[in-house]
């Protein structure tokens, strides 16, 4: 069971990385496979009730790769943590099958008690380098988290985030839903941010420009009743 989850794992980083060449590469030079496979045996010492030797397994696990997971997190299968440097992991965090994490991503918690305080992450999310998600919130399954996004409520399946605090600005064709997506983020159809803030300022102009014409219009009719008053006069 433990050689067929590996070979998942590998497997699985393979069809997602067309930079990796054979599965001895993936083992000796992916430090995401490797922040994996020791989470997964500080993961089970944490569970037998081994804490202080989970904890040191992660430590190890961080100093190798640069991937913080603490031992208490659940990890799905074939997860995989692409470049992965400064990738952080809290210790009531779920990351669900299929998972892809790019570096500086954060899974982290916004409160000090000692449940559930770190989101839950469901199958085929993917999420960009620096994004952070910060909450005991569910991200749901074939989401979309855009780089550098800031995510601080529940996201419904299937939608891209972006921006900070993070909003949806699509929603994935179900025709295309198991279509990877590198970094989180579509080639095609994502809304540009800066020609809809240029088209809101257009349409706020245009608003002004015709109510500047319908209080000429109003003041047109007062100016002559004035005029004729003082040439009366």
């Amino acid at each position: 069971m433990i050689f067929k989850t590996l070979r998942e794992d590998i497997d699985s980083i393979i069809a997602r990385d067309p930079a990796a060449r054979s599965r001895a590469e993936v083992v000796m030079c992916y430090p995401g496979f490797q922040a994996i496979l020791l989470h997964r045996l500080a993961h089970s010492a944490w569970n037998r009730g081994w804490r202080l030797l989970g904890r040191f397994l992660s430590q190890v696990g961080r100093w190798m790769t640069g991937i913080e997971i603490h031992p208490g997190a659940v990890i799905g299968r074939r997860v995989f943590i692409d470049h992965g440097m400064g990738v952080v992991i809290g210790g009531t965090a779920i990351v669900g099958d299929d998972v892809t994490l790019y570096q500086g991503v954060t899974l982290g918690g916004t409160k000090l008690h000692k449940g559930k305080r770190h989101p839950t992450l469901e199958r085929g999310v993917i999420v960009g380098s620096g994004a952070q998600i910060l909450g005991p919130f569910t991200v749901g399954a074939e989401a979309r988290i855009g780089a550098n996004a800031v995510v601080l409520s529940e996201v419904p399946a299937g939608v891209t985030m972006t921006g900070i605090p993070a909003k949806p600005v699509l929603t994935r064709d179900k025709s295309r839903a198991a279509e990877f997506q590198a970094y989180g983020m579509p080639s095609e159809g994502l809304p540009d941010p800066v020609a809809r803030a240029i088209e809101g300022l257009q349409t706020e102009v245009d608003l002004l420009r015709k109510r500047v014409v319908e209080l000429e219009g109003e003041k047109q009719p007062v100016d002559a009743r004035s005029t004729l008053r003082i040439t009366g006069t």
